[in-house]
């Protein structure tokens, strides 16, 4: 197995056993993983920068098994940045990825997909993003374009401004800017105000129910991932499924392509999508208070 030398952010980083399928049935080796993320790397850095990340490596490619990664080994380089934070117990030491050099060097540690935390690590019980974690209840993609649809129609009555992606997996994402001022279990409750009352307008298609038992063939309106600690898939991240698939940020008109799934984009055809612009770049960079949206929520 060769070794690869990549120069980016003044750094050197070795990309080893390069010609490594970590994809074996679709031929796709580390050097192509780190080719990717070397060219998206101006996109995905700032969903990623300033954020505790969890990794999920897979030493031996998709299929020979993974672990999903918190605390910062001892052998990673000091340049790459590390946050100490508190847990249940005592505390962990996560990565933090503020460069091209630390993502390269991920990849090179067999990192297919990079979860990161939604807050930041200088305020972590303060989320800047919330996020509603739509999954379908089967087979069948057509509930999640509509309870999309429908979180961001309520999202708009409360004057909160909300972005959509594929997760590369089985749903989408609708991700809501925050401006840090409100912690994790505020913005979970408010979070789970909105969704019960979708699912109170909505009962045949939507729920709250968190055992599955429950759920009756309904979507599952997950707020879950708004939690001190929790993760969520990092826009532009390769998922570690067959094909390589990625998560793509949308525009809201993407919504009700004919062609739109979880896995639309993987690492064969993705290059054709980053020639266009970011689908987010028109959206607010500033986050919002939800106080006036909690105001508004009530009333509805």
């Amino acid at each position: 197995m060769t070794t690869t030398d990549i120069h980016v952010s003044g750094r050197t980083v070795a990309i080893k056993r390069a010609g490594k399928e970590l994809f074996p049935d679709d031929g796709i080796t580390k050097a192509d993983l780190a080719a990717y993320y070397r060219r998206v790397g101006p996109r995905i850095l700032p969903h990623l920068r300033g954020r505790p990340l969890m990794l999920e490596r897979h030493p031996e490619g998709v299929g020979g098994g993974r672990f999903m990664q918190k605390d910062t080994p001892g052998h990673f380089p000091d340049w790459i940045h590390r946050r100490e934070l508190p847990k249940e117990g005592g505390t962990v030491t996560y990565p933090v990825c503020d460069d091209l050099a630390t993502l390269l060097y991920l990849v090179d540690q067999a990192c297919i997909t990079p979860h990161r935390w939604l807050s930041k690590a200088d305020r972590p019980d303060h989320p800047d993003r919330l996020v509603f974690d739509l999954d379908p209840p089967g087979e069948d993609f057509e509930p999640v374009r509509r309870a999309a649809g429908l979180v961001r129609e309520v999202l708009d009555a409360l004057g909160l401004p909300a972005t959509l992606m594929t997760t590369g997996s089985r749903g989408l994402h609708v991700l809501v800017p925050l401006d840090r001022q409100a912690p994790f279990d505020e913005v979970r409750a408010f979070a789970r105000d909105v969704a019960e009352l979708l699912a109170a307008r909505h009962p045949d298609l939507l729920t709250t129910a968190a055992r599955k038992e429950a759920r009756e063939g309904r979507l599952y309106l997950d707020v879950q991932r708004n939690g001190y600690g929790q993760t969520s898939v990092t826009p532009y991240a390769v998922r570690a499924r067959p094909g390589a698939p990625v998560a793509m940020p949308l525009s809201w008109s993407e919504l009700d392509d004919a062609d739109l799934t979880p896995r639309r984009w993987t690492l064969a055809d993705v290059d054709e999508r980053l020639e266009r612009e970011d689908p987010w770049r028109g959206e607010p960079r500033r986050g919002r208070s939800l106080k006036a949206a909690q105001g508004r929520l009530a009333k509805l």
